[in-house]
């Protein structure tokens, strides 16, 4: 419970001017597929230790991960 509450603390930090819908929508992806999303984290994580930058990790990643994405979101 107290992990939920700090996840979504920061990540409402991240992704600030993003409407709130939107970004309801993200935090419901994240609470329904967590193990997802720590993979996403770990891979990130990875490529930034290889000496990526993180933008260009994330990037790189969501792309690689679109289609899950894609069904994640009903589109």
């Amino acid at each position: 419970m107290f992990q939920k509450f700090l996840l979504k603390s920061m990540l409402a930090r991240q992704m600030k001017g993003v409407p709130q819908e939107q970004q309801d929508q993200i935090f419901a992806m994240i609470e329904k597929n967590p193990d997802f999303f720590t993979k996403v984290a770990e891979e990130v994580q990875e490529k930034v230790q290889g000496g990526m930058s993180r933008d260009q990790a994330i990037q790189q990643i969501m792309m690689a991960h679109q289609d899950t994405l894609k069904g994640m979101m009903g589109k």
